[in-house]
């Protein structure tokens, strides 16, 4: 066999393991064989082949009759390992680059403290003109996309203890102060996955953000973009928009792979 063959041969077998571990993965369901081989259009000579060694190496488990097949124990290990050496600030760092690489936007992670955003990373865009926070500073969540985010995760209850009186401080001319608009977008946030800020902290800023989810399925962070009014346009906001949703989604993954 001449050397670029083996290569292609290689590479496809390991598309072929790659395919079977995401099929298991979206289906969340036990497949047999002839299944798993109509998914991912196999002869089923194949297929039996590539089950039966993730089976001896732990990757996949079967049933005591041995006719379906499931993710097993070894990938289970393998994510506790990595999480066991993955920190919230190394993987912004990681996600946050690539973000101002599309985007050449300035990128920060805030978590809550108390009723405040705290700025505790940040990757900054190249352009002169851009939003620059301080490491430590606080804003009010209700005056923040990434705060609003973050209070989206609240049920009704500990919202109204936050803000017992319901009065909600102004920045700008556009922060919201009504405590029943407040209620309003963090429904939107909910069920869109996304929060926004249209100057409501600093003046002709606009910021999307979108939660970090932790192990136990809560929103632990908040990760968002901003950029100056004077650079927003409808195609490259929802390029913004699109590229935060996932950029959060890849930190909650990695995130809530503890042990």
């Amino acid at each position: 066999m001449k050397e670029t063959d083996k290569t292609t041969t290689t590479v496809k077998s390991a598309d072929r393991v790659l395919d079977i571990f995401e099929l298991f993965a979206e289906r969340q369901e036990p497949l047999n064989l002839s299944e798993l081989s109509r998914e991912l259009d196999l002869p089923p000579s194949s297929a039996h082949k590539l089950l039966q060694n993730l089976l001896a190496r732990g990757y996949l488990e079967t049933d005591k009759q041995g006719k379906t097949f499931r993710l097993g124990y070894k990938l289970f290990e393998i994510g506790s390992k990595y999480a066991q050496r993955t920190d919230l600030a190394s993987e912004f760092q990681y996600a946050a680059q690539k973000l101002v690489d599309e985007l050449n936007e300035s990128v920060f992670l805030t978590i809550r403290n108390g009723d405040k955003a705290l700025y505790i990373a940040e990757k900054q865009s190249t352009h002169p003109v851009r939003f620059v926070s301080h490491l430590g500073m606080q804003l009010p969540l209700h005056a923040t996309a990434m705060g609003k985010v973050m209070l989206s995760g609240l049920s009704e209850d500990e919202l109204g203890k936050l803000y017992p009186d319901k009065l909600l401080g102004r920045l700008t001319e556009t922060t919201i102060t009504d405590f029943g608009e407040l209620q309003a977008q963090l429904r939107r946030i909910r069920e869109e996955g996304v929060g926004y800020s249209m100057g409501e902290s600093v003046h002709g800023i606009r910021c999307v953000a979108a939660p970090i989810y932790g192990a136990p399925g809560q929103i632990t962070a908040s990760l968002g973009v901003s950029m100056p009014e004077a650079r927003w346009d409808e195609r490259t906001w929802e390029r913004i928009v699109q590229a935060v949703r996932q950029g959060a989604k890849e930190i909650s993954t990695k995130m809530s792979y503890l042990p």
